[in-house]
């Protein structure tokens, strides 16, 4: 079955948090997060044969968006940049034949392309949404249950799972950098300064595992910008920092610390240690993210991820945000705002006048 969205109403939401779904998609972030405890992105772990090819569809996708560049000149827009939809266009064309190597295997043609379908629609909603040019933690949801769905399919076994964090997510959230970089997605759904990023959330909660073992480094060092560059290859947590103060950083000698502009981030460092905040990071995770209707209305359920039950009864709508919901829901995408990263490469091509980030 062609995954589907089907979470409309309040009501749904709860129907969703209380669902076997729900607790599984938890239970496989807190597996990710606990097995990369106290290792640095280099850490030597085992890579199978699984996640070589994951790797290698990881280095396609980075072609893809080589294939698909953007006329810079003929754009001065601070919003996304329009060639997003012509990488998202040939991504999701070739997604099932891209993805094949993981899916060819299936005991049966039919339950084989059956898989092969609902891996490759979890995959293409994993890069942002071609409609609104935007990318958001909803987004890397999706790729979440791309990995979850191989490993309910055996795909990847649970002795892969340091490989698949350390190196197979750490490459997805580089792509993701050069996506945003190169096309400006806007941030789906941000919630400006008060939000811990404005993209992702999962390198903050992996990371955060990675140090809760580290006899020396305190959650203070990311004041440090110096740490900050030499461990930021290292530790995922540190490289969301690196880039943000890449970004939200004014191109001129004044600096702005990160209180101003990511206090949430300045916020957290009151934990007394890593481990408060690695275990405060998968609440906040099902808070924020897991327990959000704006972001789990974007949620598909399919064969491996099953719908609630009674989820999803209801007339629905379709609207040009790219989903139904209900007909009474209102706008559920919020409005769309320029990313700081189209903010900075605008002030660099166009002088350095400050302007708000969100």
């Amino acid at each position: 079955m062609t995954p589907s969205r089907r979470i409309t109403t309040p009501e749904d939401l709860q129907k969703w948090i209380d669902s076997p779904s729900y607790q599984n998609i938890v239970l496989f972030v807190l597996d990710l997060q606990q097995l990369v405890e106290g290792l640095t992105n280099d850490a030597p772990v085992p890579a199978s044969e699984a996640c070589m090819k994951l790797l290698d569809i990881m280095a396609q996708v980075d072609g893809i968006i080589d294939a698909n560049p953007v006329v810079i000149e003929k754009d001065i827009s601070r919003f996304g940049k329009v060639e997003f939809r012509d990488f998202y266009d040939e991504l999701q064309q070739n997604s099932q034949n891209i993805l094949k190597p993981l899916w060819s295997q299936k005991t049966t043609h039919q339950d084989a392309e059956r898989f092969g379908e609902e891996l490759a629609t979890y995959f293409s909603e994993s890069w942002g949404n071609r409609t609104r040019i935007d990318y958001g933690s909803g987004h890397e949801l999706n790729f979440i249950s791309f990995l979850y769905c191989l490993y309910k399919h055996e795909v990847i076994q649970k002795e892969d799972m340091s490989a698949v964090t350390l190196k197979v997510f750490t490459k997805y959230i580089a792509i993701m950098r050069r996506l945003q970089k190169t096309y400006w997605l806007e941030p789906a759904g941000s919630h400006g300064v008060w939000g811990l990023d404005d993209y992702h959330f999962l390198p903050f909660l992996f990371g955060s595992a990675q140090l809760s073992t580290h006899p020396h480094m305190k959650p203070k060092l990311i004041h440090n910008e110096e740490l900050v560059a030499m461990y930021h290859e290292k530790y995922m947590y540190l490289e969301c920092i690196y880039f943000i103060n890449k970004i939200k950083t004014l191109p001129t000698q004044d600096k702005l610390s990160l209180r101003w502009h990511s206090p949430m981030l300045d916020d957290i460092l009151s934990a007394k240690s890593w481990q408060k905040i690695k275990d405060g990071m998968i609440k906040m995770y099902k808070a924020e993210v897991l327990s959000k209707l704006p972001i789990v209305q974007h949620f598909m359920f399919g064969d491996t991820i099953p719908c609630p039950e009674g989820v999803g009864e209801h007339e629905h709508v379709e609207e040009d945000c790219g989903h139904v919901h209900v007909n009474t829901w209102g706008d559920c995408c919020g409005i769309k705002i320029p990313s700081a990263i189209a903010a900075s490469e605008s002030l660099k091509r166009n002088g350095f006048k400050p302007v708000p980030f969100d």
